[in-house]
């Protein structure tokens, strides 16, 4: 079955500014891509720029609404996604455990839709 994990970040992990700490991050990260992939379970997966490049659309009647940066003002960003195939909902928690995010963030695990064929 396949599952989406969506990898919430606090801001001051995006605002890093002690460079030691921010390699220790990076390379937590790497290990963690390095793992999961070598698993076999990735199906796709990217991180993503931080979320001030990011821009929202809404459509509102026959209107656009375009703004800068994330739309959700929160304290967790979203800071890249894997989809992974794994046998259950349990072996998808073990592999969102495992980011390093989850300790200061979250992870959210979602079952991907699969649309029917025609």
């Amino acid at each position: 079955m396949q599952y989406m994990l969506m990898f919430y970040q606090p801001q001051s992990e995006f605002d890093q500014r002690d460079e030691a700490a921010a390699q220790a991050y990076r390379a937590g990260w790497m290990d963690y891509v390095g793992a999961i992939r070598q698993a076999g379970v990735v199906q796709n997966g990217h991180g993503l720029q931080p979320p001030l490049t990011g821009t929202t659309l809404r459509v509102r009647g026959d209107k656009r609404q375009v703004q800068d940066g994330p739309f959700a003002d929160s304290k967790e960003q979203l800071g890249g996604y894997f989809v992974i195939d794994v046998p259950d909902l349990d072996a998808a928690l073990e592999w969102a455990a495992r980011a390093p995010c989850a300790s200061t963030g979250g992870v959210e695990v979602r079952p991907v839709f699969m649309a029917p064929t025609m």
